[in-house]
């Protein structure tokens, strides 16, 4: 593992040229993980599903079941828009 942060220093160092707060959006997984966690609770029980529509229809399911509980806005938001658009100014006006 230190001989990959060694050989990749360049491109990981990268991360630290953006403020703190771009930087805990970019770095926080707790969305997916919760939902991973999620599918795992439902899937754990069932080791066998019937056909592979049979498990999408639980993973759809379970993503419906979630999504409508996402209501929660990222905090701090327009401090971290304001540094992005400064940022990334050429990539925006690009749209």
């Amino acid at each position: 593992m230190i001989k990959s942060w060694f050989a990749n220093w360049e491109r990981l160092s990268n991360y630290f040229k953006y403020p703190q707060e771009i930087r805990r959006v970019i770095y926080t997984t707790n969305i997916i993980e919760s939902f991973h966690s999620q599918l795992r609770k439902v899937t754990k029980s069932k080791r066998v599903f019937s056909s592979d529509m049979a498990l999408l229809k639980v993973r759809y399911l379970v993503h419906h079941n979630i999504n409508g509980r996402w209501k929660s806005q990222i905090q701090g938001w327009k401090l971290i828009s304001a540094q992005m658009q400064i940022l990334f100014e050429e990539r925006i006006n690009q749209q």
